[in-house]
């Protein structure tokens, strides 16, 4: 915190980063209350999933190219620039009287664009931190400014749930294009006080974009059941995602029973419980379970996974969130935990390509599993489709539990069969 204080140029570019962050999630409510409002609220809903979903593909290639980019101040300035026209125009668009199911068509595809575009500006700002503040204070700095993109990111959905009651949705769209116009101005004013043209290119970054991921790919393998633990967090990483937009679709279904005053403030008191429980996870669950092992962890966070599933059927707002808080927390801590067992594990000259692919890994089951799940929510019911989630937790529970005796036999250097007799 102390280098926000005292490094003027960090202060204004974190400040735009902030912005950056409550522009990515501030119409994201007031979207989601809008399609709860149509016939077919279970498709409208499941399309936004899908578009909120698919850019996270894009991760890796966006930090590679990102890797890649001479200028990176321009470069994010433009990408501001260009999601605040995007937000600009779904202002104007709700203006209109096009039809309810164009509109959110439209406005889908315009996410779409924005979140994509945002995978390529978050790559940009980790070696722009770097350039800011140097090697020796970037662990400070980019902790801090975690931290609070995250709790920014909270209260923008908060904020921008509340802001429907006293604003028309159009109102919302043009306030999100104004984050976006604000984070490009403050990015161009450090860009102007900070020369990043001349940096030298990482050495990684003079290969090609799969010849950088091949590399990365061997850096994890080297290391013992990093690779499987990667993929353990990529199946409840998977369970998470879907998580919140079957949660959506019950609280659409039941307003009458589960509202605490309306859909949107209830959809933000909800975002707000479970990135709490991020949050919480990401200060203190590293001390706390300090001395606990990633793969015990990662029992604990599955067995959470499938109450938090079963929730869904009590229809219960109070016993959905709290599962929802517990399983957030858990999974936050196994994220740091995992980061610091890659740091700690690979070359410096690739550790930003690695970092990259370890969260595209982690990203890479969400659009799928949303797709999947929302399609079958869409033909039958959503009630249907958690049966289908809880089925794939128990699959996932054995598969942990499996990893975790293997991990174990191999530490005793004993055969597995005689572990478990």
């Amino acid at each position: 915190m102390k280098v926000f204080f005292k490094n003027s140029n960090f202060r204004l570019f974190a400040t735009g980063s902030f912005l950056s962050s409550a522009g990515d999630v501030l119409f994201y409510l007031a979207f989601m209350t809008y399609a709860s409002n149509l016939k077919n609220y279970s498709l409208a809903i499941s399309l936004i999933a899908i578009s909120e979903a698919i850019p996270k593909f894009f991760t890796l290639f966006g930090g590679y190219l990102a890797d890649k980019t001479r200028d990176k101040f321009k470069s994010i300035f433009n990408l501001a620039l260009v999601r605040c026209i995007l937000y600009t125009i779904v202002g104007l668009l709700l203006t209109t009287k096009m039809s309810d199911w164009n509109l959110v068509m439209c406005i889908a595809l315009a996410n779409f664009i924005s979140d994509t575009f945002g995978t390529y500006s978050s790559g940009l700002v980790t070696p722009l931190i770097v350039a800011i503040l140097g090697k020796e204070n970037y662990a400070e700095g980019s902790g801090f400014a975690n931290g609070m993109s995250q709790t920014i990111s909270m209260l923008a959905r908060f904020a921008g749930a509340s802001m429907l009651l006293f604003m028309s949705y159009s109102s919302l769209a043009f306030i999100n294009a104004a984050t976006f116009l604000i984070a490009g101005i403050l990015f161009a004013l450090v860009g102007k006080r900070v020369n990043t043209q001349k940096l030298p290119l990482p050495k990684s970054n003079k290969l090609n974009f799969f010849q950088t991921l091949k590399t990365s790919f061997k850096q994890v393998k080297k290391q013992n059941n990093l690779l499987t633990m990667i993929s353990i967090l990529v199946l409840l990483n998977a369970v998470l995602a879907v998580l919140i937009p079957l949660f959506t679709i019950i609280l659409a279904t039941h307003k009458q029973t589960m509202l605490i005053g309306s859909y949107s403030f209830t959809l933000a008191i909800g975002e707000t419980i479970v990135g709490g429980g991020m949050i919480l996870g990401s200060l203190f669950g590293p001390t706390i379970f300090k001395k606990t092992s990633v793969f015990l962890l990662a029992i604990y966070s599955s067995i959470l996974a499938l109450f938090a599933s079963l929730s869904l059927f009590i229809n219960n707002l109070f016993v959905i969130l709290g599962t929802f808080a517990l399983l957030t927390f858990f999974v936050a801590t196994i994220s740091l935990k995992m980061n610091q067992w890659l740091i700690s594990s690979v070359e410096s000259s690739i550790l930003g390509s690695t970092a990259s692919l370890l969260n595209t890994l982690l990203m890479a089951s969400d659009p799928f599993m949303t797709m999947l799940l929302s399609s079958i929510t869409a033909i039958s019911n959503v009630y249907i489709a958690i049966s289908v989630l809880l089925c794939f937790n128990v699959l996932v529970i054995f598969l942990i539990i499996t990893a975790y005796l293997k991990n174990k036999a191999l530490k005793a250097n004993i055969p597995l069969a005689e572990s478990e007799a």
